[in-house]
């Protein structure tokens, strides 16, 4: 479980994130909205370990995040996918997954390449090649090599087609359900987000102003000018 308890956060003289406090559980899919400067990127960077300019407390399992430590960090089970496209442009689809992978079994690379069928078909190809969609699936079954129970995703559907990003957003969905893997999720496209989430929560201006289950927030109508 990850565990956020008055977390502020800070660029400078700048407050982004004001007192945050709440709790993801083993499993649970939870979507985070908000306008650009709301604080979102923030708020995963910090549960990840990698913004140092913060007051309060991350915790997953009992075990405090250490700030600047994100290599230990991922070892306490957490995966993150940032935003863009996240590869070595350089190198072929399948020396992506196998840097990425470190010590974990060709099972696990097979299971990637089941979920993502273009990837297998393009294993040799340079990862920098591939097109925008290609790449975030790269990105994101990258994170899954390392077999995270929770994984932290920011804009997963940024500049991807609309049938690309219900592929990839239902690939993300059969696997939480099939591995058990949490799903921490920063999303624009809010509709396509909801329909793969067990709960929602609203930033603004730093601050929770929303968090209960996805099908409540499916009741407002306008959605961005709720935020």
């Amino acid at each position: 479980m990850i565990s956020v308890s008055n977390l502020s956060a800070y660029y400078g003289d700048l407050q982004v994130l004001k007192e945050v406090s709440l709790t993801v559980g083993d499993s649970e899919r939870v979507a985070i909205f908000g306008h650009n400067g709301a604080g979102k990127t923030t708020l995963l960077n910090c549960v990840i370990g990698a913004h140092r300019e913060k007051s309060g407390t991350v915790e997953v399992d009992g075990q405090r995040v250490i700030d600047g430590a994100v290599h230990r960090n991922v070892s306490l089970g957490l995966g993150f996918v940032p935003q863009g496209h996240s590869v070595f442009s350089e190198l072929s689809v399948e020396e992506n997954l196998s840097i990425a992978a470190l010590v974990r079994s060709r099972t696990v690379t097979r299971k990637i390449l089941e979920m993502f069928p273009i990837l297998d078909e393009r294993r040799s190809q340079r990862a920098g090649t591939l097109s925008g969609g290609q790449q975030q699936m790269l990105a994101l079954g990258m994170a899954l090599m390392t077999q995270p129970r929770m994984l932290l995703l920011d804009e997963p559907a940024t500049g991807l087609a609309p049938v690309i990003v219900e592929n990839v957003l239902q690939s993300l969905l059969e696997t939480s359900r099939r591995d058990g893997i949490a799903l921490v999720m920063v999303e624009q496209n809010v509709h396509a987000a909801l329909r793969i989430v067990d709960r929602a929560i609203v930033l603004k201006l730093g601050s929770v102003i929303f968090d209960g289950p996805a099908e409540e927030l499916k009741k407002h109508e306008d959605l961005w000018s709720w935020f």
